[in-house]
């Protein structure tokens, strides 16, 4: 099967479990567009379209046309795609009804070594994003958060929207998590002062169908290795444990906050019964998934800068459940939808 195929399986079932008709007919405008998320939830809105004549009008903020071409394939007909960079938008005439804005720096070594340019991503675009809803006079908008803003917590119990851990503020690295908090408090500020329809979806770790074959993240180290017949190594002890989300229930979380969620409120997307740490994931692939072909190494030389600290994050999802969303693909089955797409 080709990944396309094994999305349409994914997309078949995500349109059973949630009602999503109230994006009948109207005019959605995604940012970070070629991203994994942002992909996803255009490509599921145009299956929508082509299946339930859902006659959405599409359009997708991207930097580059060639890489649209790849991750939509076929589907790129059916979307208006804009280049351009969200700290200079480019002139958009038509009237847009919904928002979802993904456009971010996501790589943990630019965090590092381009940390001006991610604190100003995230910052500077995300406020030219709130002025564009603004002038847009938006139906809704939903900013896609992470759960780098929780910090480093005490480990113990489930944590909530509202339960802040420590970031330290002179890390280099912070230039992500720390951003992410500005902008989480931008949109509230936005939606308390000025009425702006604006929402938060705080995601855990995304993998699944549609994350690039040589995507730097842990998940598709993981995928990598089981194709290739080589050992995972870990560079860390891998302790650090949280749960992870498969992208059609991100996508999901997405919507029914655009759709559902209150005004300035966060809400934290992840499938509570994957919280594994990354070492227990690595061996649940090695012996569940590879059927012990491969092996787990740890070549452990001092602590990169490029690495998160250590995190036990036992996430809580009570308020994005209260919602009427549910998680439903387990650890094992994203991993091996995630594989068997990258083959």
């Amino acid at each position: 099967m080709t990944k396309f195929e094994i999305l349409e399986e994914d997309f078949l079932s995500l349109k059973k479990s949630f009602d999503f008709s109230l994006l009948k007919n109207s005019r959605v405008f995604v940012t970070g567009a070629t991203g994994l998320l942002g992909s996803q939830i255009l490509l599921f809105l145009d299956y929508l379209n082509r299946t339930e004549n859902y006659s959405m009008t599409l359009f997708g903020l991207i930097r580059n046309i060639d890489k649209a071409k790849k991750v939509f394939g076929k589907s790129i007909k059916n979307i208006t795609f804009i280049t351009g960079d969200v700290l200079k938008l480019p002139e958009i005439s038509q009237q847009i009804d919904y928002i979802i804005h993904g456009a971010s720096v996501t790589s943990s070594l630019d965090f590092v070594s381009k940390p001006v340019e991610t604190i100003d991503t995230a910052i500077n675009g995300t406020m030219n994003i709130m002025r564009f809803a603004q002038s847009k006079a938006v139906k809704s908008m939903v900013y896609l958060s992470s759960m780098e803003v929780f910090g480093i917590t005490d480990g113990k119990g489930k944590v909530s929207e509202s339960d802040y851990g420590y970031i330290d503020i002179l890390s280099t690295r912070s230039s992500y998590s720390e951003s992410k908090r500005l902008c989480e408090c931008l949109c509230h500020s936005f939606a308390k002062e000025f009425s702006l329809p604006v929402k938060i979806t705080r995601l855990t770790q995304t993998l699944g169908v549609g994350i690039d074959y040589n995507d730097t993240r842990v998940a598709a180290q993981f995928a990598r290795a089981v194709i290739e017949g080589h050992d995972i190594v870990l560079k860390t002890t891998g302790a650090t444990k949280r749960p992870v989300i498969y992208t059609s229930d991100a996508i999901s979380a997405v919507l029914t906050v655009l759709l559902k969620g209150t005004d300035g409120q966060s809400y934290t997307a992840a499938n509570e019964d994957t919280f594994y740490s990354i070492r227990e994931t690595a061996e649940m692939i090695v012996s569940e998934i590879a059927k012990d072909k491969i092996k787990l190494v740890f070549d452990i030389k001092g602590v990169s800068k490029e690495y998160a600290p250590d995190l036990n994050l036992n996430l809580n999802t009570n308020l994005l459940r209260s919602l009427g969303w549910s998680a439903k693909i387990g650890l094992k089955e994203a991993y091996e939808r995630m594989i068997k797409s990258m083959r």
